[in-house]
């Protein structure tokens, strides 16, 4: 296989004695958006971490085929005492890029994640829901080829969940990366992806892999669709065989 990422037959045994994922295949290539749902502990957030480099392989081998790598956590992790355009320049500040460059890189990573108008407003004052859109902002901002997200709207209330999950798919029509994403929701892993792969309990295996059909953009009525609900069947029905 060969792709963006490529995973092949990656095992992560902890010093600790712990498997944490075992003989996993995956293999993603641009216009992929990847889903992975899994029971608590199976290792979602360990594979995403070796498709990172955060982690290292005990057997198996990792691939990354990609000039630009992002990765979106859990929470959105940003910088206090900067404003929510020079938390966005700080990739650009890393990778020396150019004052004016990496500013007006900034400023289009804002609008397109619907903050123009918050640019000089701290982490402090802006909603959980604005935190995270600064966080892809941030995460956009150097064009990634792979785009790798550990469960981002987890924390955040079921309207805003909702409004996000059709803010990054258009995001990822838009850009066309690469995308992994880790979510406990079976409902935004069908809305999100191309396709969802479905883990076992620990160690991690994948037992399913389930292509979603729906074109890009998705309608937020799309999730009320029967075949929607169908899909969304299918994949819980897996869940349930593993967990």
């Amino acid at each position: 296989m060969t792709g963006t990422l490529t995973l092949e037959g990656v095992t992560k045994q902890f010093d600790t004695g712990t498997v944490a994922v075992r003989e996993v295949s995956l293999d993603l290539a641009p216009g992929d958006f990847v889903t992975v749902v899994g029971p608590s502990g199976c290792g979602k957030s360990t594979l995403l971490r070796l498709a990172s480099g955060l982690e290292t392989v005990t057997r198996g081998t990792v691939a990354v085929e990609a000039a630009s790598t992002s990765y979106v956590f859990q929470d959105p992790t940003l910088l206090e005492w900067r404003s929510a355009l020079r938390n966005v320049e700080l990739v650009g500040e890393l990778r020396r890029v150019p004052r004016e460059e990496r500013r007006r890189r900034a400023l289009e990573a804002l609008e397109l994640v619907g903050l123009t108008g918050f640019e000089a407003q701290h982490p402090r004052k802006l909603s959980g829901g604005m935190r995270m859109r600064v966080s892809l902002a941030r995460a956009l901002v150097a064009d990634p080829d792979l785009a790798l997200f550990d469960e981002p709207f987890g924390a955040l209330d079921e309207i805003t969940r909702l409004q996000m999950q059709t803010e990054l798919q258009k995001l990822f029509q838009l850009k066309g990366f690469a995308g992994l994403f880790i979510t406990h929701s079976v409902s935004e892993a069908v809305y999100l992806s191309t396709r969802v792969v479905v883990m076992s309990g620990r160690p991690g295996r994948i037992v399913a892999e389930i292509p979603v059909p729906f074109a890009y953009p998705r309608p937020p009525e799309l999730r009320y669709a029967p075949e929607f609900a169908e899909l969304t069947g299918r994949v819980s029905e897996a869940l349930g065989e593993h967990s």
